[in-house]
């Protein structure tokens, strides 16, 4: 078995194939004058891992080159981060179904296929291969344990994501809810904790996906006035467009911290273990 990826997850590749003792397979990636993609591998194996997370279309087509590349070998998929994962309903005619289509195309010349908490494990049967989610909730738990948290509390942004808050709380044995919004004129929104007060304690708030950051940066402002301390917010997927680290920070937030499923500068949660059990045990 050798590691293998995309210029997009190289650092996870690099632990994965060190979590698992193989080698990890050099790969040169550049361009043509008129923007297509190439790349070259080193020595292939009999069996390949790529790993391969889809920020942007770019990093989709690379992960697709790789794919053929490695054809004659047998060719396991780690897709850490699935862009048009979201993308998973039709609302209207003449719309594809974004999600099925990415799955579809990323299931030709593969064996199976592993995603890191995918936002929706519904899509998992668009692949035509044997298909699983694997969860890192756990992981950002035990990241939370070594900070000095007071009587923290793990929120949920909605109740939609309140299932994988409640895995991270239970690392710790902490208290958890979900935050709750309540309209109070057309231009005034509230939001705070559905059950539980924040009041004098720590609240992370905790989700699969950070994209633009704006509920999140909204939301800690409020539980500082509810008497929060400190707020901070943790996610798997760090997407953080349009500014979203600065606003985050700007909001008072103490830190934010994702995985290196998107590779980031506060990427401090590594899914390279779970992928690598995950791997040897099929």
């Amino acid at each position: 078995m050798r590691v293998i990826s995309t210029e997009h997850s190289q650092v996870l590749a690099t632990r994965v194939a060190r979590a698992l003792d193989v080698k990890l397979v050099d790969v040169k990636f550049s361009r043509f004058p008129d923007g297509e993609h190439y790349l070259k591998t080193g020595e292939l194996d009999d069996e390949t891992v790529i790993i391969g997370s889809v920020p942007d279309n770019d990093a989709l087509v690379q992960l697709i080159l790789l794919i053929d590349t490695c054809a004659e070998s047998r060719c396991r998929l780690v897709i850490p981060y699935m862009a048009y994962a979201r993308q998973d309903k039709q609302f209207n005619k003449g719309e594809p179904l974004s999600a099925r289509a990415v799955a579809r195309a990323l299931s030709s010349g593969v064996d199976d296929v592993t995603t890191i908490n995918i936002h929706d494990p519904s899509i998992l049967p668009y692949f035509s291969v044997p298909a699983r989610n694997i969860s890192i909730a756990e992981d950002i738990g035990m990241y939370l344990r070594t900070l000095d948290l007071k009587n923290p509390l793990i929120l949920a942004p909605d109740d939609g994501a309140l299932n994988f808050a409640k895995g991270v709380a239970a690392v710790g044995g902490w208290d958890v809810d979900h935050l709750e919004k309540t309209r109070l004129s057309g231009v005034e929104v509230k939001m705070d904790s559905k059950q539980l007060s924040a009041s004098s304690r720590s609240i992370v708030i905790v989700d699969d996906i950070i994209s633009t950051g704006g509920t999140i940066a909204t939301a800690a402002g409020m539980l500082y006035q509810q008497g929060a301390t400190e707020v901070y917010t943790a996610c798997v997927h760090g997407v953080l467009t349009s500014g979203a680290y600065a606003r985050l920070m700007a909001s008072g937030i103490r830190d934010v911290v994702c995985s290196d499923t998107i590779e980031r500068a506060c990427s401090r949660i590594s899914a390279a273990d779970r992928i690598a059990h995950a791997l040897k045990n099929p």
